[in-house]
């Protein structure tokens, strides 16, 4: 006989078992009007149903104001990213530094940024922990504004890399606290797009680099070089004014005791001014139950929970996998575009410097399309089908260079068309895969009280890869050339298999509902588990019907 209750959030609960398809369509059911339509989290479902929040009230439009000013500490990340590989190219960088374009002094210039960027890593999740979000993006603009006047007037390699140390310290700073901020104040329905539109600030920084070295390229003097360096201040600038004017996280106020001004910022934000709202109600509970005023983030050492508990192992091994395949699945060799582009016969300095802005912003296309998915698509399925379509565009890209090594002087203007074509295609895969998601999975993934020390321990992984990349790119693209790509062929197929069998599926679920996945045996199993709700003719959520895994 079928049992039936009402839970907390007022919805009739069946505990009937029925078998549902994966997905979020609607059927149609013997209630006259009404309609089944399977969720993650019934619970959340129904009390967004109720509170419709106001996309175009002031408050919303704060709240969209306050994630672009986390969106601008990914712009400065991003920046960088397309920095270098421009300037490295510029014949008066090469006059002052002699450098070169390759080898291991252009690796030891790339990468004392990601070593900086490891030392203040843990800083980071101390100031964040104990100042607040707001602070650690505040602190990260200074110090990068500093690191920045220290390579904008460096004439010697040492200064120049000295300066890219302090860049690398005040971006992980910067990172650390951006990515929590984003999602913490979103809406549990927006959160998605909210993160994944985070990190492609990215791309808000690299395709303003690209353009910036491109036009400056035709300086005849060293501010050709200097001036792309010096606006790369620009997005801390904004930073530096803007954390003034936005609120504080409110799962930080809630875990420092400040529980009113935590519940009011959901009242505004979340709740169209309505502290009795179902989706502040079910916000405010939730965080009081997963919160606690004695977690590890008020004792600055302890990470002990990533290590000896079944549901903190398992929460950073989400980490440490989007950290790792996002920084090395062939997205690194973007550090070294006019190299590549060189590799396959684009000699001039010019044509290579546009190419590297066109690659950037056909990348940000495939990025922001995935972004305004983000909230309905599921995550691991899209790790594991976008990985291995990275893998073929760079073995279609690998198999034409390779070609083109055995053609000689006499290069076929099609295979080199073709081996341009694949590279601008994997990078639009990659984007669309995991630039979002580089956001939204670490911070889904950790619960709130851990979240600054696991984007710290993210922050560490991400720049560790970046080191590698920046340090072992030159060096193999000088010895080997295009064969170096053959290893991230092979690895994107070892990153797709390991997300199938270990990649947790967070959407559609708030973040503390997340622990119950995560405490379960198997939470890939868990993650897959799905509800029935049944919804009547005016949208409210009338039944829930807990079912089998989708």
């Amino acid at each position: 006989m079928e049992e039936k209750e009402i839970n907390a959030a007022g919805v009739l609960v069946s505990h009937e078992q029925v078998p549902v398809s994966e997905g979020s369509g609607s059927t149609t059911t013997n209630t006259p009007g009404a309609k089944a339509k399977v969720v993650h989290n019934a619970e959340l479902y129904a009390a967004i149903q109720e509170t419709k929040i106001d996309y175009k009230s002031k408050y919303s439009i704060h709240l969209y104001f306050s994630i672009c000013i986390a969106f601008c500490c990914a712009c400065a990340n991003g920046y960088d990213g397309s920095l270098l590989t421009g300037i490295v190219a510029m014949e008066h960088f090469q006059n002052t530094f002699h450098s070169g374009k390759t080898g291991t002094l252009v690796a030891l210039m790339f990468s004392l940024y990601t070593v900086g960027a490891m030392v203040g890593a843990p800083f980071a999740a101390v100031l964040s922990d104990k100042y607040g979000r707001k602070i650690g993006m505040f602190s990260g603009a200074v110090i990068i504004i500093v690191g920045m006047i220290i390579v904008a007037t460096a004439s010697t390699i040492a200064q120049f890399v000295v300066g890219r140390f302090v860049l690398g310290f005040g971006i992980s700073v910067m990172t650390v606290a951006a990515p929590a901020y984003a999602v913490e104040v979103a809406p549990p329905h927006w959160r998605g797009r909210a993160t994944g539109f985070y990190n492609c600030g990215w791309f808000g920084g690299a395709i303003p680099a690209a353009a910036v070295v491109y036009g400056c390229n035709k300086i005849d003097n060293n501010y050709s070089w200097r001036i792309p360096l010096i606006i790369q201040a620009l997005a801390c600038v904004v930073v530096l004014f803007g954390v003034w004017f936005i609120p504080e996280s409110p799962r930080f106020l809630m875990a420092n005791g400040r529980e009113e001004e935590a519940i009011n910022f959901l009242a505004r934000y979340h709740g169209n001014g309505d502290r009795n709202s179902k989706l502040v109600q079910l916000e405010v509970e939730e965080m009081r139950e997963g919160i606690r005023q004695d977690g590890i983030d008020k004792r600055p050492l302890d990470y002990r929970p990533f290590i000896f508990s079944h549901s903190g192992r398992w929460r950073i091994a989400q980490v440490l996998m989007i950290s790792i395949f996002g920084q090395f699945s062939g997205n690194g060799l973007g550090y070294f575009n006019t190299t590549i582009f060189e590799i396959i016969g684009v000699t001039s300095v010019e044509l290579q410097l546009a190419y590297n802005l066109l690659n950037s912003v056909l990348s940000a296309i495939g990025a922001l399309t995935a972004v305004a998915l983000t909230d309905t698509m599921p995550r691991r399925k899209v790790l594991v089908f976008g990985t291995l379509a990275c893998a073929a565009a760079l073995a279609t890209n690998s198999g034409l260079s390779a070609t083109l090594d055995a053609q000689g002087e006499n290069i076929q203007e099609s295979y080199a068309k073709g081996a341009l074509a694949s590279y601008f295609l994997f990078n639009i895969i990659f984007s669309f895969t995991y630039t979002p998601l580089q956001g939204v999975i670490p911070t889904e993934a950790l619960e709130t009280t851990t979240r600054a020390k696991g984007l710290a321990c993210s922050s560490v992984l991400v720049y560790a890869m970046g080191f590698i990349n920046q340090f072992a790119g030159p060096i193999a693209l000088g010895n080997i050339q295009y064969k170096y790509i053959y290893v991230f062929v092979g690895w994107d197929v070892v990153e797709a298999i390991l997300w199938y069998f270990f990649g947790v599926e967070s959407q559609g679920r708030t973040l503390e509902q997340l622990e119950w996945v995560y405490n379960q045996p198997n939470p890939v199993k868990a993650s897959l588990h799905v509800d029935k709700v049944i919804i009547q003719e005016d949208g409210k959520v009338a039944e829930k019907v807990v079912t089998s895994n989708a």
